[in-house]
């Protein structure tokens, strides 16, 4: 067999006649290529399209990854004397001596008749010959052979570039190797291009804007790179770049169609990091229609259509990208976000398809098809990704015009294709995806999609919305940015019926927030008059008002306006005055037509950004009607109609309204002067001469009993308006309301009353002391006032109502008939030793006061003359008998005749001791001795509620018995409690703690207890009394002791823990501080006092709580901030609350069922990882449920055995292994994880009580990873039982590539240090153990190169690998 020079040397001989007659054709030969591979291209550098091409349909050895790589140097290696050369170097077979002999023809490809075998070009055929525009003497080094082309015409046969040249030297092999690095061998084929000098800028500007998508749609080349070298690396000006594409095949069979997603990755030296894009593709088959058939494609019978969707930015280098593929990039910009490829006929430029060819159009006819199918893939069989992320997907479509008329038509087909198919995506707020025809999905307005996303996150239902004639597009879809995508498809908004059938089908009205609301009230307004006026939208209930039970409801626009012409809804005028007439007007709803907008909507609407635009519809278009606080009354007034309870209502609205600024003083008055009154007859007045205050707690009633004067009309107010009254939530306290009356309707009392003239009867009747003073007063005022009527004075002066005394005996005379003397003559005459009958004024019974009416007394005609007292005289006082059955007026008379013996200092002793044991003294338990009765008085007050103790009987007596203390303790009767606590004891009722005792009788009980504390029998007595009844107030009303609790401030956190109070807590306010002085005394009571019994009660209530699933979030944090504070007091918890709060379901996780602590997980950075393989039971800290708050209580959860740390919760790691599927999307962090997990398993020491747990749980963590592939391998995803570790032991005999190896470049190092847990879930780590493993591989990958040594390796093992 000839070598290589020699083969060269016989083409020279036998094919161009070297050495022999010259051939005549030869020189014509040589201006056909010139002329051809000029014209061939419109470019002289579209070489590279050519190299990059036949480096495509080359054929590689098995296992080279197959690369072409390009360099361009200034070093002038061939010896021309070229400024600069370019190396082609690829490591593909190599050239035969076939290809030789075609490079040295015209037209004589060895591949032709191979389309259906993959080839996309000609081997080194004419398009070889286009290199000649950028060198003169191009250099090929392939399989031995070194040779040489030039474009001079041979001088032995006038022609060039054709004619092979041996070369021997310039360059060498080792020149070559030189520039291509020394870190490799050689590629098999190098093509040296010594460039001409015009050409060198050209070259480095086409290198430098080498297009990545190159390889998109090759099928060989993995690997493409372009660099240029230099001694002084600062020359270099082209911008080196590495091109390798990476195809990631997941076929999706479907209607002849495959898909695959393939990744283009450039490094460019100028750019810091790597660059990568993504690209979907989509590759269809169509038969080849008989219509479109060309001689040039004879032998196709189907044309392969791929189309090339990028995800993210494409690799463009700054240049606009290709549209059109034939294999190769054309130069065609179709202005479509995707990529047509397809074996297109060329034109001989290669630079376009050409369009008007038949074979062409067939394929173009189909590419919509295509086109459709692979966005119906893209869109609706996308299993469960969100609708949010296919969106983007839609800038796929082909919106913008194409420069082809030609693309145009397939631009029109694909949309016309498109609007047949449901591919729009619906909002929908289920997990079922809706796709829809574009005719039957309607768009939004931007401000109703924030209306209703707003309104969906407040828990508005809006499931109803695709019954309403339309469906609605995907709220991220609705955008502006996605306009020119939604045109194109025809999708147009929906029309105003819509929008009303939305709002009425829906609680978007009352289930958003205020602000809100407002918004959905100023879309309306703003469309008003474009949109709703004269629609459907004035009859949805639209607007909010509060109802006349309190409730907001809502009206139509339509309903605002009343049949009277006013308005049926108001607002207020100032802001401060909303919740006023709110509240007012809910009281008066029973005779106004009117309603006000809720507080909430008029406060927002003030701060609302455009308030103005909202205020403008509301008042004009809706006819809302605005009021002030003074409109208001004026209609409230006008409303009343003679009722008497909204009557007196509006006495209390005017002075609530004008105590609270809302109306002014001038108002008010202005208000009152026609204001109706209701008298003590319910009658309501509008009339009136005078008017009197209410008769209860008045003085005139005290004085004249009843309105003397009502015929001559002086109205009487009704006790309604002493009353205290709640309105519109505002209390009015008793008699609270009198001055406003007294102010501003002139109500009067005595001794502001103006009389009329006429007499008053109250005076021919006795008065009581306060009346007298009363009715002098009156005078008093009058005569400062002077108006005093003739005859109303008359009355007073001849009226018999002046108590005087007729030596000691009481009587009443006319103040004309009556005496007044100083006091020692008073004293004087009223002497029990002096007998008298001159009505002097009883001063003893109106007292010194009385001195001070003087004139008054002298304008009624009292007497002050001591002369005149002498004409009278009374009787010697009666003597005084010692019977029991003495009368009131017989005991007086024997008290005063002992204060009259020791103010005379005269012994009383043999007197007392004569009647003290004599049962006479009328008390509460019948006629008893003066010894062991008790004079009452305040201090007794708590001892009277609890026993039957025997007090005098004040009834009987009156007050007057009180003035004989002195005398009363000289017999014998107890006067002054002084700590009688016996006294207490011995009368003790028999049901003394029943009927709610008050808060004093309930202390006086305890400090009985505890001053009998030695004496068992008494103080017994007093705990049973206790311990009998619901005796003591507490927050919950009266409880028996057993179920009270007393708290400390150290624990009584842990009672207010659930907010409807479980717990009856001793209402402290009502009894005071001082009850904390009782414990000792409310524990032997039954009082739970102590902590640990507190405790204890509270568990049970916990318990409940959490089997009911009753336990709220505010109740966990509540709970925890307890615990912590009483663990920090130091206090120790019952065993038996710890057991219940640690075995209770009620802290509320993720999976969405409440657990028990020792059943939970506090989420940290420590468990993100394993977390996004694993369904993990985390206590729900989302910002709906417990938020961020149960970080802080960390400490206390891990307490209650709660898992805070990796190594703590490994068991639930082990049963919550939930791997996604697709594992593609599992981090690496997330795998190392989940080795650290098993690690912790196999540790000795690992905190498990039971050793066989831990092995348990192994057990189940390896049966979830052994059943799915999730570990990445050189060779992709992998179950752990059909992986392998590299190790230093496979080093020698294996690489990393030869096997299913766990990929190290994704993991990290780090992941050899898990070797041991890899090996517990069963990755093969053993050289000994995976040789089987190794050997099923090679048999199923034919591109296995494994060397001598490595099948040695095997055989030794015991495998035998083929």
């Amino acid at each position: 067999m000839a070598t290589p020079k020699q083969h060269i040397e016989e083409i020279r001989r036998t094919k161009f006649s070297i050495g022999g007659v010259l051939n005549p054709l030869t020189e014509d030969l040589h201006h056909a290529v010139k002329n051809l591979s000029a014209e061939l291209y419109a470019k002289d550098v579209h070489f590279l399209m050519e190299l990059i091409q036949n480096a495509e349909d080359n054929e590689y050895p098995e296992g080279v990854n197959p690369s072409l790589e390009l360099v361009i140097t200034s070093e002038d290696i061939t010896g021309t004397g070229a400024p600069a050369t370019l190396l082609i170097f690829n490591n593909e077979k190599g050239f035969s001596s076939k290809n030789i002999e075609s490079i040295c023809s015209v037209g004589r490809s060895t591949k032709k008749g191979n389309r259906k075998r993959g080839y996309i070009g000609e081997k080194a055929g004419i398009g070889f010959k286009s290199i000649f525009l950028i060198t003169a003497q191009p250099y090929i080094f392939s399989n031995g052979y070194q040779i040489r082309f030039n474009e001079e015409p041979c001088p032995h046969t006038n022609l060039g570039y054709i004619i092979p040249e041996w070369v021997e030297e310039n360059p060498t092999l080792a020149d070559i190797k030189r520039i291509y690095g020394s870190h490799a061998a050689l590629p098999t084929t190098t093509i040296i291009l010594p460039l001409k000098p015009d050409k060198i800028k050209a070259v480095k500007q086409q290198l430098s804007s080498i297009q990545p998508e190159v390889l998109l749609f090759l099928s060989k080349i993995k690997q493409f790179s372009v660099k240029e070298v230099n001694e002084d690396p600062s020359l270099n000006t082209v911008n080196a770049i590495s091109i390798s594409s990476e195809i990631n095949f997941v076929a999706r069979k479907n209607i002849d169609a495959d898909s695959y997603a393939l990744y283009l990755s450039t490094d460019e030296a100028r750019d810091v990091t790597e660059k990568k894009c993504g690209y979907y593709m989509w590759r269809q088959k169509f038969p080849v229609s008989q219509k479109n058939r060309v001689e040039r494609r004879l032998e196709v019978e189907e044309w392969v259509i791929t189309l090339a969707f990028p995800f993210g930015e494409r690799l463009n280098r700054g240049m606009s990208s290709p549209g059109v593929y034939a294999f190769l990039p054309t130069e065609m910009v179709t202005n479509f976000p995707f990529i047509i490829q397809a074996d297109f006929v060329l034109a001989s430029s290669r630079e376009t398809i050409l369009l008007d060819n038949k074979w062409n159009q067939g394929i173009l006819d189909c590419v919509p098809s295509a086109f459709v199918n692979a966005f119906n893939s893209l869109i609706t069989t996308s299993g469960d990704v969100p609708v949010s992320t296919l969106i983007p997907m839609f800038r796929f479509l082909p919106v913008c015009n194409s420069s082809y008329p030609k693309l145009n038509a397939v631009r029109e087909s694909i949309k016309e294709k498109l609007r047949r198919e449901n591919i729009i995506p619906c909002q929908s707020y289920s997990d079922q995806k809706i796709f829809r025809k574009y005719c039957e999905v309607g768009r939004l307005t931007p401000s109703f999609w924030d209306i209703l996303e707003k309104g969906r996150k407040q828990g508005v239902s809006l499931h109803s919305r695709s019954s309403h004639g339309r469906y609605i597009l995907n709220s991220s879809f609705d955008t502006e940015k996605y306009d020119d995508v939604l045109n194109f498809l025809g999708v147009e908004p929906v029309n105003s019926d819509w929008y009303a059938k939305c709002i009425k089908s829906s609680n978007l009205v009352l289930g958003v927030a205020e602000e809100d609301y407002l918004k959905l009230l100023l879309f309306i307004a703003e469309n008003w008059a474009s949109s709703f006026h004269r629609t459907d939208m004035e009859n949805v209930p639209l607007l909010k008002y509060v109802g006349p039970d309190g409730v907001v409801v809502l009206s139509s626009i339509s309903n605002v306006t009343m049949g009277n012409g006013g308005s049926m809804i108001c607002m207020s005028s100032e802001s401060r005055h909303i919740s006023w007439m709110i509240d007012w007007n809910g009281e008066f709803r029973r005779v106004t037509d009117r309603y006000f907008m809720p507080k909430s909507t008029q406060d927002a609407i003030g701060y609302f950004s455009k308030r103005g635009t909202l205020l403008e519809w509301l008042k004009n278009q809706v006819k809302v009607c605005v009021a002030s606080a003074y409109d208001f009354a004026v209609i409230l007034c006008r409303s009343l109609k003679g009722d008497q309870q909204l009557a007196i209502a509006y006495v209390h609205f005017l002075y609530h309204s004008l105590s609270q600024c809302h109306l002014t003083k001038e108002n008010v008055d202005s208000l009152c002067r026609s204001i109706p009154l209701v008298d003590n007859y319910g009658h309501v007045i509008t009339q009136r001469n005078g008017v009197l205050v209410p008769a209860n707690g008045s003085k005139w009633v005290e004085l004249m009993g009843a309105n003397p004067w009502r015929a001559l009309g002086y109205v009487q107010l009704g006790e309604d308006y002493l009353r205290p009254a709640t309105y519109a939530g505002t209390i009015t306290k008793e008699r609270q309301l009198m001055m406003f009356l007294k102010t501003h309707v002139a109500a009067s009392d005595i001794p502001d009353i103006s009389p009329p003239n006429t007499e008053l009867s109250a005076a021919y009747a006795p008065l009581t002391k306060k009346n007298s003073f009363l009715l002098l007063d009156w005078i008093r005022s009058l005569r400062y006032k002077r108006d005093l009527p003739a005859k109303f004075l008359m009355s007073l002066k001849t009226g018999r109502w002046l108590k005087i005394s007729l030596s000691g005996s009481p009587g009443y005379r006319p103040p004309s008939e009556s005496f007044l003397f100083n006091s020692s003559a008073g004293d004087l005459l009223q002497d029990e030793s002096v007998m008298v009958d001159i009505p002097l004024i009883d001063q003893e019974f109106y007292g010194s006061g009385i001195n001070n009416y003087k004139e008054e007394l002298k304008t009624i005609g009292v007497m002050f003359e001591y002369r005149e007292m002498c004409q009278f005289v009374g009787r010697h006082v009666m003597s005084l008998a010692t019977s029991s059955a003495l009368t009131k007026s017989n005991v007086f008379q024997i008290l005063n005749f002992i204060k009259f013996l020791r103010l005379k200092v005269l012994p009383a002793d043999e007197f007392i001791h004569s009647i003290r044991d004599g049962r006479w003294l009328k008390t509460s338990c019948g006629d008893r001795s003066p010894v062991g009765s008790i004079l009452f008085d305040q201090e007794w007050r708590a001892a009277s509620q609890i026993s039957d103790i025997p007090f005098i009987d004040q009834n009987h007596y009156g007050k007057e018995i009180l003035r004989y203390k002195m005398e009363l303790k000289s017999l014998g009767v107890v006067v002054g409690f002084n700590k009688n606590y016996q006294l207490v004891t011995d009368h003790l009722k028999s049901q003394a703690c029943s009927n709610y005792p008050t808060a004093e009788a309930i202390l006086l009980i305890f400090e009985c207890m505890r001053h009998y504390e030695g004496n068992s029998i008494s103080y017994n007595k007093l705990v049973q009394a206790l311990k009998g009844d619901k005796c003591l107030k507490t927050n919950k009303g009266y409880k028996f002791p057993r179920e009270c609790f007393l708290p400390n401030t150290d624990w009584d956190c842990l009672l207010k823990v659930f907010s409807n109070n479980d717990f009856p807590l001793f209402d402290e306010d009502f009894y005071g501080a001082k009850i904390l002085s009782y414990r000792n005394e409310l524990k032997q009571a039954g009082v739970v006092v102590e902590f640990e019994l507190a405790a204890q009660r509270f568990s049970a209530i916990f318990k409940n709580r959490a089997s009911s699933s009753s336990f709220g979030r505010e109740h966990v944090l509540s709970f925890l901030s307890s615990y912590r504070q009483i663990s920090n007091t130091n206090k120790k918890f019952p065993s038996d609350f710890t057991r219940i709060v640690c075995e209770s379901k009620w802290l509320q996780t993720r999976l969405g069922v409440p657990r028990s602590p020792n059943e939970c997980i506090l989420f940290g950075p420590e468990w993100e990882p394993v977390s996004s393989i694993t369904l993990l039971p985390f206590i729900d800290d989302c910002d709906n449920y417990y938020g961020q708050e149960i970080h802080e209580y960390r400490k206390e959860l891990k307490s209650l055995g709660v898992a805070i740390k990796l190594k703590d919760g490994v068991k639930f790691v082990a049963a919550g292994i939930c791997f996604p599927q697709d594992p593609s999307t599992i981090a690496p962090e997330s795998v190392l994880s989940l080795l650290q997990c098993i690690q912790i398993l196999l540790k000795d020491g690992y905190p498990l009580t039971d050793a066989l747990l831990s092995q348990s749980l192994l057990k189940t963590l390896t049966a979830a990873v052994l059943s799915q592939s999730w570990l990445k391998t050189v060779v992709g995803y992998k179950s752990p039982d059909q992986s392998l570790l590299f190790g230093s032991d496979w080093g020698p005999l294996l690489r990393r590539t030869d096997g299913p190896f766990i990929d190290e470049e994704f993991y990290g190092p780090s992941i050899t240090a898990y070797k041991n847990e890899l090996k517990e879930i069963g990755v093969t780590v053993e050289v000994s153990k995976g040789c089987s493993l190794i050997a099923s591989y090679l048999d199923f990958h034919s591109e296995f190169s494994t060397d001598c040594s490595s099948l040695q390796l095997l055989a030794q093992k015991g495998v035998v690998a083929s």
